[in-house]
């Protein structure tokens, strides 16, 4: 008997539960062979119901809520395990403390003897000790205000977990706007990178990619002010971003730009040295860190890396005025969507620039998840579960080996998988019809 939609995404979101529950109980040893199994499993599920969603044109509203449910509990369930001793959130804890002690997070060196007695449990090991923080000034503000609340790993993983929460609120009235179905949302809170790097691991990404969501849904009700001032915030928690310029063009005023760029030096002035804005340790993060990078290390042979990093920008920037001008010459055929946003604009020119970073974390992808909600983004939606087999460094690390290249598998897995998607893609012509605006 053939199952109804409806009961296919109910045992598929059974099966997402389960496993990452498994998942959860092994998430000490990430990386290792039941942590990979269970999340392999619920990667497929993931995707499985990924074709539900887009070949079902609308599920009831129940189906949401209890979607929705399902994925607030498997979160639940990442949440309350501490995170990985070397995860980045025990240096958001270090740079939220220091400011409050009124030091300058830019400036101070973790493992400075100087500072040893600034040190708490939860900050003592925290990664990379011998560089000052690289976090723009949006994250900085953002590490103060929660750990002036709560100053713990736990208090920040929450605040996390709220943003996630923010992200489906805003999705649902983006997806209403344009006139799709809701349950779409699930295509974004059903990824298992949520779970694992924002409820398990607790990355910073997630609050930019709220402020980006916020941005696209002003843009969406033409509210420009807001869309371009949420647009420099995100830009100002992590760089990223930065390539969607081409998308605001003409869409905001002057005048909203520079209200967006008056935000962003606001919030740089409480860390200036002697007039300067501080990086902090951004400029050693390009010259020596390197993961995940095929595309940067067959290019680092033949140039700087400051230039590699450059090129990667200009990619993104290439890609989103690409996507601007191919979805306003559609738009102008046909006046019903004039002026409108198209979402999945917004996650090809960042995909793009990762696709030529120096460093390709799997929470970095958290930046596309919300902007996955067409079968135009398929190529894109693989990735963010074929970066999977990459958590098996962390095993490798656990095992006592040193931190090194990814075997070359990992990587033609990756990758592979990818390409594949987008090959057959162009050769069926699989994508959504050019006039779906959102």
């Amino acid at each position: 008997m053939k199952l109804i939609p409806e009961r296919k995404l109910y045992i598929l979101g059974a099966i997402l539960l389960v496993a990452l529950t498994i998942c959860s109980r092994n998430f000490g040893d990430r990386g290792g062979p039941h942590f990979m199994a269970s999340l392999t499993l619920a990667a497929a599920a993931y995707l499985l119901a990924i074709c539900e969603f887009f070949s079902t044109p609308k599920f009831p509203q129940r189906v949401v809520v209890i979607g929705l449910v399902l994925a607030a509990v498997w979160q639940v369930e990442f949440l309350r395990l501490p995170p990985g001793a070397d995860d980045d959130i025990h240096r958001y804890v270090w740079d939220g403390r220091l400011q409050r002690l009124g030091f300058n997070p830019y400036l101070v060196i973790p493992s400075d003897p100087a500072v040893r007695e600034l040190h708490t449990a939860e900050t003592r090991n925290l990664n990379n000790p011998d560089l000052p923080s690289p976090y723009p000034a949006g994250a900085q503000l953002f590490f103060r205000a929660v750990t002036a609340i709560r100053e713990s790993t736990f208090a920040l993983k929450a605040a996390f977990v709220l943003c996630e929460f923010g992200i489906v609120f805003v999705l649902l009235d983006i997806l209403r706007i344009g006139g799709r179905s809701s349950h779409l949302v699930l295509a974004f809170a059903w990824n298992p990178l949520l779970a694992i790097e924002v409820a398990g691991s607790g990355h910073i990404d997630i609050l930019g990619a709220l402020l980006l969501v916020i941005s696209v849904a002003a843009l969406a009700r033409h509210w420009r002010a807001i869309a371009a001032v949420t647009f420099g915030l995100a830009v100002a928690v992590k760089f990223l971003p930065i390539v969607l310029l081409p998308l605001y063009w003409k869409r905001v005023r002057i005048r909203d730009a520079a209200l967006a760029v008056l935000a962003v030096v606001l919030m740089y002035l409480p860390f200036l040295n002697h007039g300067r804005i501080p990086i902090g340790s951004l400029g050693a993060y390009v010259q020596g860190f390197r993961f995940n990078d095929p595309m940067f290390a067959a290019l680092d042979e033949v140039a700087p890396p400051q230039l590699l990093a450059g090129l990667a920008v200009l990619v993104g920037l290439v890609t989103a005025t690409l996507q601007r001008n191919h979805t306003r010459q559609k738009t102008l055929t046909t006046p019903r969507f004039r002026g409108m946003v198209k979402i999945s604009d917004f996650a090809w020119p960042m995909a793009a620039t990762l696709l030529f970073a120096p460093v390709v974390f799997p929470w970095y992808l958290l930046w596309l998840l919300p902007f996955l909600t067409s079968s135009s983004t398929l190529p894109i939606i693989v990735w963010t579960v074929s970066i999977i087999p990459t958590y098996i460094m962390w095993h490798f690390r656990m095992l006592g080996r040193p931190w090194g290249a990814l075997p070359a598998w990992v990587m033609v897995v990756e990758y592979g998988c990818m390409a594949v998607t987008g090959i057959v893609m162009g050769l069926s012509r699989s994508c959504e019809p050019d006039n779906a605006a959102l």
